[in-house]
This record gives structure tokens, C-alpha cells and sequence, in this order.
């Protein structure tokens, strides 16, 4: 799976977990240098608490386009800190 936004790639791996249509990309997968901490947060009522990411490059910005759950609940062990991805970010396999 690949994950694209303004035209590069921004993650990519062979090993995605796919949950509810998203998918989560490890976070070694994920190209750090797009992502920007955002203060935003929600709430899963069986994943926990999600963080968010804005996505930036050459001047587009995507506001809270990625999140990951820090910290998850038992039930979603297997995605913690995985990162999926929405908006401006199209991904693929």
C-alpha cells in the first residue's frame, strides 16, 4: 500500500492493517518529514483516543489528515501508533 498526497509518497509498506476501510501504515513506514503534530484529538469507543497529524508539502497543507492511536485500548493493540491517513491523501495499493 502506498499513501500519496501532492503527487509523492508519503508512506508505504507491505504491511498495513486494514480496519474499518482505513488503513494503518507502521510508523517506520511513514515519511516523517511531511507530518506536523497537531493539537487535535477524538475519541474511539473501542480504539481509544486518537492523535492527529497535519500533512504539509512545498506549501499544501492538509489540516489533522493522518491519525494514530498512542495508546489504544486492548481490542486495538495491534494498530497502536499505526498511522492511517484521509482527506488530500489518496492511498493505493
Amino acid at each position: 500500500m502506498k499513501a500519496l498526497f501532492n503527487g509523492k509518497t508519503i508512506a508505504e509498506s507491505d504491511n498495513t492493517i486494514e480496519v474499518e476501510g482505513n488503513h494503518y501504515f507502521p510508523p517506520h513506514a511513514v515519511d516523517q518529514q511531511f507530518l506536523v503534530k497537531s493539537d487535535t484529538h477524538s475519541t474511539c469507543p473501542w480504539k481509544g483516543e486518537a492523535s492527529y497529524y497535519s500533512i504539509e508539502d512545498d506549501g499544501k497543507k492538509s489540516k489533522d489528515a493522518a491519525w494514530y492511536y498512542p495508546s489504544t485500548s486492548d481490542k486495538a493493540k495491534n494498530i497502536e501508533n499505526y498511522i492511517a491517513f484521509w482527506k488530500e491523501v489518496e492511498v493505493t495499493s
